[in-house]
């Protein structure tokens, strides 16, 4: 009986501790970013010639990955004609700490000269979930479990 017991309590002690490491992992990994950018370009020859260069290295230099660059298709509503960038990026502090590099801050002085820049960034899926809908209920599955 004593065995037993000894037994329970050990697979008990090992659920928690698992579940606390479930839990401290969850709360330590930050999903990725991904930006995305439409770039209005006004002088095609100077923008690739002086601004994406050095762009690019400094994207490179601090940790950001690019996914996708070139011309886009648009799909739906009124969008700025012009290449489309997406890059992917540790966190929101990784592309901000980029973002105001004095690296990148040159480039971008340099690319405003022939183009207009429109950003966005968003939150991707957090790395441990990778399918966002994995914590998601139905309404009958809370009615079940109460």
């Amino acid at each position: 009986m004593k065995t037993r017991s000894t037994i329970a309590l050990s697979m008990l002690a090992g659920a928690v501790v698992g579940g606390a490491a479930i839990q401290a992992l969850h709360a330590q990994a930050k999903p990725p970013v991904y930006m995305i950018a439409i770039n209005e370009v006004s002088d095609q020859e100077r923008y690739a010639k002086e601004y994406v260069s050095p762009a690019q290295k400094s994207v490179k230099d601090h940790g950001g990955e690019y996914l996708a660059a070139g011309p886009g298709t648009r799909v739906a509503g009124n969008l700025p004609e012009g290449p489309v960038v997406i890059l992917r990026w540790e966190s929101m502090e990784a592309l901000q700490g980029w973002r105001n590099s004095p690296e990148f801050q040159a480039a971008l002085k340099i690319g405003e000269k022939y183009a207009k820049f429109n950003i966005v960034a968003v939150n991707g899926p957090n790395p441990i979930d990778q399918n966002p809908w994995a914590h998601w209920r139905s309404p009958m599955d809370m009615m079940r479990q109460g």
